[in-house]
């Protein structure tokens, strides 16, 4: 047989015992692996976090009927049409409608002195969504109009009544472009009835991200945290914001907390669904750390290789925040304890390791 000679740089491993090398590897580990200390500081946490833009649902707005009515013209076509304040959305033929009107000019013709009733009767019509505008055209024709004009009072992106909000949480839809553009169910020649709600109206200039928040994170974020946001499609329109609320709940798509910042979209446009980045700043946690790479995850148990007489003995810790390359240890170790750098060196695939408790 060959002999090998002994490399002169090669680390000896002294004061072992017999009986050290005869335990079974999966309650002892000689090694001369580098070891490590708790170390006790302060950092600053930085949670980072990924999200969405999606409306803000406080600021949803409904479009009813006033009357009931056919659909005789409609002026919106499919989902996502962006409507302007004071834009026409459809004319509604109504007969309670035309009866009204046909009392009022019946007034004005045969009886202009009854002024209570001529007033009662406009008020009538201005209740049932004629607009004065409307009214004083019927008044100078003298002729009844065969239908009403309804007007949006506000501004956003158009969805039928009863359509979930794209992103707005519990029970939201999956985003299908596909889908969500076509057409929208209303038809000219549908009959409404009064109170209706017909349309629902999504604000886009106010406008709230939606941010992933995972478990180990969750005590450590707090409403009022500074955060800054990058979305994905332009990262030049980052912008500081603050987290608002955290919904007291787990969503069950993604098993995570969520946060939400409100902002103002006016300026910045930026896409409804859009995907973002966020770093939430929170305050400073002073902890005893160990390198990440100290502590194995054995699935339910954290375990380091703890330093004794001879070698490295399996050592089951707590622990807490993972914060970059570091972990909290809230139980288990001492500050003049010694352990391996590196645990997942001294493990074996093979094995199943012991632990001490």
């Amino acid at each position: 047989m060959d002999l090998i000679k002994k490399e002169e740089n090669a680390v000896a491993i002294s004061d072992i015992q017999l009986n050290d090398l005869l335990q079974p590897t999966d309650r002892f580990v000689v090694s001369s692996i580098p070891v490590t200390t708790l170390k006790r500081s302060e950092e600053l946490i930085e949670v980072e976090s990924l999200g969405r833009v999606s409306y803000d649902t406080r600021l949803v707005n409904t479009i009813s009927a006033r009357v009931s009515g056919r659909i005789e013209k409609l002026y919106v076509k499919y989902r996502y049409q962006h409507m302007m304040r004071g834009q026409r959305i459809m004319d509604i033929y109504s007969p309670e409608l035309l009866t009204t009107e046909q009392e009022l000019l019946f007034l004005i013709k045969n009886d202009p002195s009854n002024s209570s009733l001529m007033n009662a009767a406009k008020q009538k019509l201005l209740l049932l969504g004629m607009s004065e505008g409307q009214l004083q055209q019927v008044i100078r024709t003298q002729k009844p109009s065969l239908s009403i004009a309804v007007y949006t009072n506000y501004g956003g992106h158009i969805h039928e009544a009863g359509n979930t909000m794209p992103g707005s949480g519990t029970g939201e839809q999956k985003m299908d472009i596909s889908g969500t553009t076509e057409e929208l169910p209303v038809k000219e020649g549908m009959y409404v009835e009064k109170g209706q709600v017909i349309f629902q109206l999504f604000n886009t200039d106010r406008s709230w991200v939606l941010l992933n928040i995972f478990p180990e994170y969750q005590n450590l974020v707090k409403t009022g945290d500074a955060v800054r946001i990058v979305p994905e499609t332009v990262p030049a329109n980052n912008f500081r914001a603050k987290i608002d609320f955290i919904e007291p709940f787990y969503r069950k798509e993604n098993k995570t907390l969520t946060a939400r910042v409100y902002f103002n979209n006016t300026q910045l446009q930026i896409p409804i669904g859009s995907q973002v980045r966020a770093t939430i700043f929170v305050n400073t946690k002073e902890a005893a750390w160990l390198p990440k790479d100290a502590v194995l995850s054995l699935g339910v148990d954290k375990i380091v290789f703890k330093k004794t007489d001879g070698g490295f003995q399996a050592h089951k810790v707590g622990t807490g925040l993972v914060y970059k390359n570091q972990i909290q240890i809230l139980s288990g170790l001492s500050q003049a304890d010694s352990v391996a750098a590196n645990a997942q060196f001294l493990t074996d695939s093979e094995s199943f390791i012991k632990v001490n408790k």
